[in-house]
This record gives structure tokens, C-alpha cells and sequence, in this order.
């Protein structure tokens, strides 16, 4: 093999072992077996385990937020958002060791590490575009939008996760009805939200 193609198979072959076994658990002697090299060549292409590591979860959160990004580049907002949602279920089901990598906890010396709370946050900003846009045109407050993009964003994250042990619905029907859930809400959204009196707590001071 060449340079080149040996990292490219040290990267596919490193995406599999931690989506399998996580970072903690992946020692370089397993991943060095597994792409039958020793360990002297992980070393040399990235400096050990958390080199390749980082290398996968980039490329990994990268082809996620990329694949959300190309989805709501066009449409009403509510077609938007679905096409999102079908994108992000769609790449769990296509790309298993992927979502799982991202899924594992990574330790902090990973940038940006391989926690779903870094997607979220990835994925939420590019989307915040978006909110901010139909924020303004509907005369609502444009500081708000990155809120409801998280949420929404989050919401869908965790409902893929449940989603990938209870697959009884394909990933249009579970967009519909995420869809359809945020949507009512966000269609009867008041301009400017009152907090509700709760009994025992304090009353804000005016």
C-alpha cells in the first residue's frame, strides 16, 4: 500500500474498532491487528490511538453536519426541518459504526470530542441560520432562534438513539411525526413568552 492508502485503511479500520469497543477500551496493539500492521506504522500515520480517534470523529461529525446542512438548503421551514430529520435518521440507519462513534464518550483531550453535545451543538449552529431568518420575517425576538434550534436539533439526536434499538418505523414516519410535534408548537409560539406562575415560587419583582 501506499502512504495514503494505508491511513485511509487505518481510519476505516479504526471507525470499526471504536465504534465497537469505544476509546477507552481500544488499545493500538487491537487496532494494529486488526489492519494487520504493527504498531510501530500507527505511530508513524498518527501518532497513536488518539491521533486516529480524533481523525474519525472529525470526519465522521463533518459528514453528519454536512449531510443536515445539504437538507435544509431550501423549502418552507417546515420542509426544511423534515428533510433534516429524515437526513440525520437516514445516515444512522446507512452509517452504524459512524452514529456510534459519536455516541461513545471520548476523553477530553479530544477536540470538540466524540460526544453527541458536540453534534448537537455543531449541527444546532448551522440550523440557527435558518431559525434566525424565519425568526425575523415572522416578527419574532431573532435572539431567541438559537434556542429553538437547539432544542429541536436535540430532540431529534435523542430520538435517533432510541431509534436504532427500536426500528419499527422507517426513518419518513419517524420524521413525520417529529415534524408534525415541533411544528404545532412552533406554529402557536407567542411573540413574547410568559413564565407561568408556579405555586411556592417567588413572584419576579417588577
Amino acid at each position: 500500500m501506499t502512504a495514503a492508502e494505508r491511513r485511509a485503511q487505518l481510519i476505516e479500520v479504526g471507525r470499526e474498532v471504536f465504534a465497537e469497543k469505544g476509546y477507552e477500551a481500544t488499545a493500538v496493539e487491537e487496532l494494529a491487528s486488526a489492519a494487520g500492521v504493527s504498531k510501530p506504522v500507527v505511530y508513524e500515520h498518527f501518532g497513536g490511538k488518539e491521533g486516529l480517534y480524533a481523525v474519525v470523529i472529525d470526519r465522521e461529525m463533518e459528514k453528519v453536519v454536512q449531510t443536515v446542512t445539504d437538507a435544509i438548503g431550501e423549502g418552507t421551514p417546515r420542509e426544511r426541518f423534515e428533510r433534516a430529520i429524515v437526513a440525520f435518521l437516514t445516515y444512522i440507519q446507512a452509517e452504524p459504526d459512524g452514529f456510534a462513534v459519536l455516541s461513545h464518550d471520548a476523553p477530553p483531550t479530544i477536540s470538540g470530542g466524540g460526544k453527541l453535545g458536540s453534534l448537537l451543538s455543531i449541527v444546532g449552529t448551522r440550523v440557527e441560520d435558518v431559525f434566525t431568518q424565519s425568526f425575523a420575517a415572522a416578527g419574532y425576538d431573532r435572539k431567541a432562534a438559537p434556542i429553538y434550534a437547539q432544542a429541536l436539533i436535540g430532540m431529534v439526536v435523542y430520538v435517533g438513539r432510541w431509534w436504532v434499538d427500536h426500528p419499527r418505523l422507517s426513518a419518513n414516519e419517524v420524521a413525520t411525526h417529529l415534524s408534525a410535534l415541533s411544528w404545532m408548537g412552533l406554529r402557536h409560539l407567542p411573540k413574547k413568552p410568559e413564565r407561568l406562575e408556579v405555586p411556592g415560587r417567588p413572584r419576579k419583582k417588577r
